[in-house]
């Protein structure tokens, strides 16, 4: 029945393949939520809308920040007034030439209740910093004003899943303010959405790249070749490397297992990519249990973190400890440092903890990008080796999100997307449980350095922090981050320039080989 299903699907997508020389198709594992950015998104949406959006600044590849529509921005001697200085020439997909008043008018869209915007507590308050004033002094200036200076401020502009923040002609609503579709500044206009099936976004003639001469991040070179890009809804891993092999699809993330056989086609060239998503084991430091910091640091002691991060990746991995991505420009050695595998040293803690063989069950689920249940029966393995009665329960993910939500569990095998500031990777899993129960690490000493960390905006002295914060870490271990994300995409040899970033697919430095 199964290769009756995928044989019926793949002719379907034959069928539909593109003919266009310049055309190419992008599979996404579901259907995009919505086109309107930063509202109502997951990370296919955004992968598919940042072609078509722009914000004032984007993130480089090593995470830190960088203009974007904006050609410079000055951050006044209190650090608390910042002043974007519009590119020249920059044009909306309408043909209308962007101005400080579009900038304006998207940043009141987005303040209002109303847009529902995921990011609008960033920026309002209540979670610490608030925006007092945003203003348009003459077309080619914006000015925003800070209560308190932030080093997170630009970050959070150029967060992926806030929509980079992005600039929209005001066309892009009706005209009782309802969203209609994007018009934005980006490499590709909006095409065609057929839910469920595919959405297509078409070159946009007069777009005006960012400086560089390659892509660089989300901002850098962004002059593309293609004429159409498809991004067309294929669920089904099988279903998707017999697309990539047939010529059906043109690019796609695929499964680590997936990768050998896709390496050995001739049609086929496959890449390992990193990202910044942090594959943990958490702890529930309020367990009667794991509030017990020695039967934590024993966990610790008992995995043999490069063997199990080499196994779930199918050798691909690398570990790292720290919540500090190894792609950030602020690793370096401390973060290298790490949980030393040691079962001895694990069972004397044990001991020492007064640990007496009640079960320890880790909650871990199965969706097939994340390594959660692989991890979780290797950890166990390893648990159960030096005495410790580890359990698993494996459950659906909405049913796994609720209880981290609810801090309802002893350990589970849990993966944070992308942070790129390693203050906002912290901040992840760092606060106050009593007011957020989703916190892992609630630790006064912890917090006060992450609050430093996002104000201070001196590299050499945020570093310090950071190095503090990871030392604190490993000492207190309220969690175990064990890797990062290494994610496996494939492409036909006749895309060239396609490489993926942070786990989205990057087409506008890409093109179509001629040979």
């Amino acid at each position: 029945m199964m290769k009756r299903t995928i044989a019926f699907t793949l002719g379907t997508l034959l069928a539909a393949a593109p003919a266009a020389a310049q055309t190419v198709t992008v599979a996404l594992n579901a259907d995009i939520r919505s086109t309107n950015p930063g509202v109502n998104r997951d990370d296919n949406t955004d992968a598919v809308v940042l072609h078509m959006v722009e914000g004032l600044v984007g993130y480089r590849e090593n995470g830190s920040v960088a203009p974007l529509l904006a050609e410079k921005v000055d951050v006044s001697p209190d650090g608390r007034t910042y002043t974007f200085t519009l590119r020249k020439g920059v044009k909306f997909h309408n043909g209308a030439e962007l101005t400080a008043d579009d900038v304006l008018w998207s940043w009141n869209r987005y303040m209002d209740p109303k847009t529902d915007w995921r990011c609008r507590s960033e920026f309002d308050g209540r979670s610490g910093l608030k925006v007092e004033k945003a203003e348009a002094p003459d077309a080619a200036t914006f000015v925003m004003t800070l209560d308190r200076p932030s080093a997170l401020f630009l970050d959070s502009l150029a967060r992926t899943d806030c929509g980079m923040t992005a600039v929209l002609h005001r066309d892009s609503v009706t005209a009782d303010g309802s969203w209609d579709k994007p018009i934005g500044t980006g490499p590709f206009r909006f095409g065609e959405w057929r839910r469920g099936e595919y959405v297509t976004v078409t070159r946009f003639d007069d777009y005006s790249s960012p400086p560089g001469d390659r892509p660089d991040g989300l901002v850098g070179a962004k002059r593309t070749a293609l004429a159409e890009v498809k991004f067309l809804v294929v669920p089904d891993a099988s279903t998707v490397k017999a697309a990539l092999v047939s010529g059906a699809v043109d690019l796609a993330q695929v499964l680590d297992s997936d990768v050998p056989e896709l390496s050995a086609s001739k049609s086929v060239a496959v890449g390992l990519y990193p990202s910044a998503t942090k594959h943990t084991f958490l702890f529930q430091t309020r367990d009667p249990l794991l509030g017990n910091v020695k039967l934590r640091q024993a966990i610790a002691a008992s995995i043999d973190i490069p063997e199990l991060v080499a196994a779930v990746s199918n050798g691909h991995g690398k570990a790292n400890n720290s919540a500090v991505a190894l792609t950030s420009a602020y690793y370096g050695d401390v973060q290298r440092k790490a949980y030393a595998y040691d079962p001895e040293k694990a069972k004397r803690l044990l001991a020492e903890a007064g640990y007496k063989g009640e079960p320890i069950r880790i909650i871990a689920n199965k969706r097939v990008h994340v390594p959660s249940f692989n991890a979780a029966v290797i950890a166990q393995a390893m648990m159960q080796a030096v005495g410790i009665n580890a359990e698993i329960e494996v459950l659906e993910w909405a049913t796994q999100l609720d209880r981290y939500n609810k801090g309802n569990y002893q350990m589970m095998s849990f993966s944070y997307s992308a942070r790129l500031d390693p203050a906002l990777s912290y901040e992840q899993f760092s606060g106050p449980k009593d007011r957020q129960p989703r916190k892992v690490w609630d630790d006064p000493a912890a917090q006060d350095l992450i609050e430093k960390a996002s104000v201070i905006s001196d590299e050499a002295e945020r570093r310090k922090l950071f190095d503090h914060l990871h030392e604190l870490q490993l000492e207190t271990t309220p969690l175990i981050i064990f890797a990062n994300g290494q994610e496996a995409w494939a492409h036909t040899k006749r895309l060239e320039g396609a490489d993926p970033w942070e786990g989205k697919p990057r087409l506008w430095g890409a093109r179509v080989a001629t040979n």
